[in-house]
């Protein structure tokens, strides 16, 4: 059995090297991971979500 595996924000924000502040400004621009809410108000990130997402980040800079 696979268990996703979900990240803290604060996690996400290490492996990145960037701010909340940075990390929200990408969001609202709609150039962030998906952030995931959970029951308790808690924020998480998917494993598999920031993976996807650095492979786009490398796409764009290729073009």
């Amino acid at each position: 059995m696979s268990r996703r595996t979900m990240l803290k924000l604060p996690e996400v924000l290490d492996e990145l090297g960037m701010s909340r502040a940075a990390f929200y400004r990408m969001r609202a621009r709609g150039q962030a991971p998906r952030l995931r809410k959970l029951p308790n108000g808690q924020l998480r990130v998917s494993r598999a979500d920031l993976d996807k997402w650095w492979e786009t980040c490398g796409e764009r800079a290729a073009a």
